[in-house]
């Protein structure tokens, strides 16, 4: 198996976030902390992964800084993983991910489950704006790399 490679020094912001919660179960682990679920069985029933995989992933997210392993307060060893406000600025990126699924991997009456404003039961959607407002689409941007001493 091949070693994976470290993007922790990389000049791409993108990079650097994937280097965090680049997997699968990792960012379900976070959709699932968005979605209250903060306890260990929550985690391995909703998801149906593994304890070994899920333990490694929430050190990782521990470690990280996206959820914090809040003690219980029992005397025992239990704790509950809390969203951190790391890992609440992944909401974008979580939205995102569904606005893409709901888009293009749902045939057009397919049912979804659905995000909405908890108060008011209206659709969640995300756009991207530059910093006076405008919405802009990927044609508009240009990513500024840094160049190589």
């Amino acid at each position: 198996m091949v070693a994976r490679k470290s993007l922790k020094g990389d000049y791409c912001p993108s990079a650097r976030s994937l280097d965090v919660i680049g997997d699968w179960w990792s960012l379900l682990i976070v959709r699932d902390a968005f979605d209250g679920m903060t306890r260990f069985s929550e985690f391995q029933k909703s998801l149906g992964i593994a304890r070994n995989i899920l333990t490694d992933r929430l050190k990782t997210l521990v470690q990280s800084g996206i959820l914090d392993a809040v003690p219980l307060g029992d005397g025992g060893t239990r704790v509950e993983y809390r969203l951190t406000a790391m890992g609440k600025d992944l909401f974008p990126v979580m939205v995102a991910l569904r606005q893409f699924g709901e888009r293009h991997l749902f045939a057009p009456e397919e049912k979804h489950s659905r995000l909405v404003e908890r108060e008011t039961g209206q659709r969640v959607s995300l756009d991207v704006r530059t910093e006076d407002g405008r919405a802009i689409g990927p044609d508009q941007a240009v990513i500024l790399k840094i160049e190589d001493d």
